[in-house]
């Protein structure tokens, strides 16, 4: 694999990588559900680390051919405007549905090709982040079950103070 072919497969990965946390950013914006919204912020944590590890990767590949206006080569992706079709329960099972499908569909898409890369530490960068991906399916798997101990279980009487507040991130 030349590096320019590379430099394509990491921007493609890293785009789709992308589109996929600004949903999961939409779509956690309507989960009050305390352990799945957390289970939404440990995804989306993870998502982040991934696109990180995807942007070291394409500086890296684009520097190495000599380009030096990598910026460039980033796409940003904008936040989908997400929303629940029918009610309660039913209408969150649904979104969490579509993202636990999306996951099984970016990692059938991308397994074959990470598959063929000859660049090694790049080609088991990808393979992690298709591992994690599948992780992810998994927790999407047991919300819609309906598990609330998906990142562990609370101590008994512990409770969660009835939901999750509406913003992400509160400054103080």
């Amino acid at each position: 694999m030349k590096a320019t072919e590379l430099l394509d497969l990491l921007r493609q990965f890293h785009k789709h990588k992308l589109t996929m946390r600004r949903r999961h950013e939409a779509v956690a914006r309507h989960v009050s559900g305390y352990e799945f919204n957390n289970t939404y912020q440990y995804v989306i944590a993870r998502e982040e680390m991934h696109v990180r590890w995807l942007i070291d990767a394409i500086t890296d590949v684009a520097q190495g051919i000599g380009m030096t206006d990598v910026d460039r080569l980033i796409e940003d992706v904008p936040e989908p405007a997400v929303k629940a079709t029918g009610k309660g329960e039913a209408a969150l099972a649904a979104l969490i549905g579509q993202d636990r499908d999306a996951a099984q569909t970016f990692v059938d898409h991308w397994r074959p090709l990470v598959a063929g890369m000859t660049h090694a530490r790049h080609r088991t960068m990808l393979n992690v982040i298709l591992g994690e991906t599948l992780e992810h399916k998994r927790f999407f798997e047991q919300a819609i079950a309906g598990r609330t101990d998906l990142l562990g279980r609370r101590a008994d009487g512990a409770g969660t103070g009835g939901g999750v507040l509406p913003t992400r991130w509160i400054e103080q």
